[in-house]
């Protein structure tokens, strides 16, 4: 996309990983025994880039700004992405980065994840064209990646964009200090159930520092808001795979809440986001 191109555009921030998905399971496996899957997938991965995804499916358009993995990793995703619609142009591929990839075990109704991470979250060099993109919003996919690069909220906040913030699980991030301060910068927090028990605002909805929004998958979703909390149930679907559903939750809810539909309007469509990715395989349409 030109600079014209990108007014008025929604930056998603976050490391890309090619997902690993195995599908298919019972159970979780064991230590010092072999499982089997049924299924396997390769997909594109990581909060920004889904989330990225699922907005350009909705007719939105979309940037991602993101340290893409290297080698065949990177190789094996880079055209699934590519005809995702998601303006790339901020995220440079390059063969010498390293691994960053996610095995993804699907069992049931929910998953586990094993990650290997490498480098900057997002490229340090293409900051100042991000400065310059006359977006509209950033969305950044991971708590991690606000806690190494905050930098990222005086940009944003300097042209003007207003800002979300998914957590995606990180026990590290989550038992850090400063964490609060962070959310507390942001215009919306949308962390899954667990996550925000973590953080003391299931408790205590009091403690949250700005608008959050709480997924809890098949339950639906739920505002903490300061006249009190909303929860909009979601419609029973067959799930396939749960790997990426928060991260369309996400994309339905920010493409509504930046019309300036109302918080139960933004419930809802998130939660149908949140639907359709988990009767697929991978979270991205």
């Amino acid at each position: 996309m030109s600079l014209k191109e990108t007014d008025g555009a929604i930056v998603c921030a976050g490391r890309v990983y090619c997902d690993l998905i195995f599908t298919g399971l019972t159970e979780l496996p064991r230590l010092g025994e072999e499982t089997y899957a049924k299924d396997l997938a390769v997909e594109p991965g990581g909060g920004g880039f889904i989330t990225a995804a699922n907005l350009s499916a909705l007719g939105h358009k979309t940037m991602l700004l993101a340290s893409m993995p290297g080698g065949p990793f990177g190789s094996a995703i880079l055209t699934k992405m590519q005809r995702s619609g998601v303006d790339l142009s901020l995220s440079p591929f390059d063969h010498s980065n390293g691994a960053q990839v996610t095995a993804v075990i699907g069992c049931r109704d929910d998953r586990a994840f094993l990650t290997k991470r490498n480098g900057t979250a997002v490229p340090r060099d293409m900051l100042q064209t991000f400065s310059t993109s006359n977006a509209r919003h950033l969305h950044i996919g991971e708590l991690a990646t606000l806690q190494e690069l905050p930098e990222l909220l005086e940009i944003a906040k300097a042209a003007g964009m207003t800002i979300s913030l998914d957590c995606s699980w990180d026990e590290n991030c989550l038992l850090d200090d400063r964490v609060q301060n962070l959310i507390a910068q942001v215009d919306l927090f949308l962390p899954n159930e667990m996550e925000a028990e973590h953080l003391g605002y299931l408790t205590d909805p009091a403690n949250c520092p700005t608008l959050t929004i709480v997924k809890k998958g098949k339950a639906g979703a739920t505002a903490l808001t300061a006249n009190g909390e909303l929860t909009v149930a979601a419609e029973p679907v067959k799930v396939v795979d749960t790997t990426g559903a928060g991260d369309a939750f996400n994309a339905g809810f920010l493409s509504s809440w930046l019309r300036g539909a109302d918080i139960q309007t933004c419930l809802q469509n998130g939660n149908k986001c949140g639907a359709a990715a988990v009767t697929r395989i991978g979270g991205a349409p």
